[in-house]
């Protein structure tokens, strides 16, 4: 009989630890479920971020009953808004100004704002109303950097935008740049003069899956000449009677002092960024130039065996 109750108290006991432990368990599993994670650590599977990593963000005060505008060094690709406290859009008319104000009065809690431009530089802002703001107008300065962490600017250039590929948008810039101020005249054959407008064709480069046309226009006459529009297009070098002309269209994707209008006796030059591409052999290309309210319209031809010879551009010479 003794040993029978020892028995008992035995399997007791034991039940009584089993228990213990499956409610230990289930408070530990519910308690994981409803406390949220800190977002530094993830239980020790990730690394949190440092201060190294951060880009600063500008302080922006606005209001409901003006509005604030901000001038960007080129046109606006992206904005978000970090709330539906804020109302932003880009001014009519401008590809670089941007419009914010806010949608609620006295709205509390702080917002942020981000933008992306053309030229791949990123800025963001950290938001709070004001009654009344003291900075109502906004430039913000195109400046470049030197890399170093302690010299890193709000807007690093280091975005990348799809119709550049694997390029990056501040390179393309000074790639330009180095074109235009290098002056080089690398072709000698390609142009036409018409009406005391030359137009021709300096230099031809290539890099990264990029073409770059150094292209200038001289007017020798007294007359100004308003630029309507230029076109790069590839079109059938002979086309029979009764065909319809195919033509393709090239959209350049980056211009360098792409001026408008150039005074008599004056000369500019224009740096343009094309997509690459090549020419089969019944396919020419066409540089047209045409003139506003005017007839100086001038137009050349440039051959697959041209584009083939571009310069690949190796280093960068600004001076």
């Amino acid at each position: 009989m003794k040993r029978l109750f020892i028995l008992l108290a035995l399997v007791a006991s034991v039940s009584v630890v089993n228990a213990q432990a499956q409610e230990k368990t289930a408070t530990e599993t519910e308690q994981a479920q409803t406390s949220p994670s800190t977002g530094d650590y993830y239980q020790g599977l990730t690394r949190p971020l440092t201060f190294n990593r951060m880009i600063p963000p500008y302080a922006l005060e606005v209001t409901y009953n003006k509005t604030v505008h901000i001038i960007f060094p080129a046109s606006i690709r992206y904005v978000d808004l970090g709330s539906a406290d804020l109302l932003a859009a880009k001014a009519d008319g401008s590809e670089n100004v941007l419009r914010v104000k806010a949608a609620l009065r006295d709205f509390s809690r702080e917002s942020n704002l981000a933008v992306i431009t053309e030229d791949g530089s990123y800025y963001t802002f950290n938001v709070k109303y004001a009654d009344e703001p003291v900075k109502l107008s906004i430039e913000m300065t195109d400046f470049l950097h030197d890399g170093e962490a302690v010299n890193r600017p709000n807007n690093a250039m280091e975005i990348y935008l799809k119709e550049l590929g694997q390029e990056s948008p501040l390179l393309v810039r000074l790639i330009m740049q180095s074109v235009y101020k290098n002056d080089h005249r690398e072709i000698k054959h390609l142009g036409c003069k018409r009406f005391g407008i030359q137009h021709t064709l300096k230099g031809l480069y290539t890099h990264n899956g990029l073409l770059y046309f150094h292209l200038q226009l001289k007017n020798s006459s007294n007359v100004p000449f308003n630029i309507d529009f230029i076109t790069f297009k590839v079109v059938d070098k002979k086309v029979a009677k009764r065909t319809a002309i195919q033509e393709q269209v090239i959209i350049p994707l980056r211009a360098y002092n792409n001026l408008q209008v150039i005074g008599g006796k004056q000369t500019v030059r224009t740096v343009f960024t094309l997509p690459k591409f090549t020419l089969p052999d019944d396919k020419q290309l066409i540089i047209e130039l045409n003139e506003q309210s005017g007839g100086r319209h001038q137009s050349f031809t440039i051959e697959n065996a041209d584009l083939v010879r571009a310069k690949v551009i190796n280093e960068l010479k600004v001076k």
